[in-house]
């Protein structure tokens, strides 16, 4: 097998992975406690709209994702 057709396959791989853990995520995300629901995540409420930007779970999200990501590079 040539060395850019082994780099497509990591690639390919790579993708799959992400796009079954968003899945994952979308299918299992009401089921996780407290996702959403942290100190410091902003909710708007006014009288004909609801505003939510959930930062502080985007944080933590992220921070978990960049472990798992530096330890498997590894």
């Amino acid at each position: 097998m040539s060395p850019g057709l082994h780099e497509i396959g990591k690639i390919l791989i790579s993708i799959s992975l992400i796009i079954f853990v968003i899945g994952l995520f979308l299918f299992f995300g009401n089921k996780i406690p407290l996702l959403g629901k942290l100190p410091g995540d902003i909710v708007l409420k006014g009288k004909n709209f609801i505003f939510y930007f959930p930062i502080v779970t985007s944080l933590i999200l992220s921070l978990i994702i960049s472990l798992i990501l530096y330890f498997l590079r590894k």
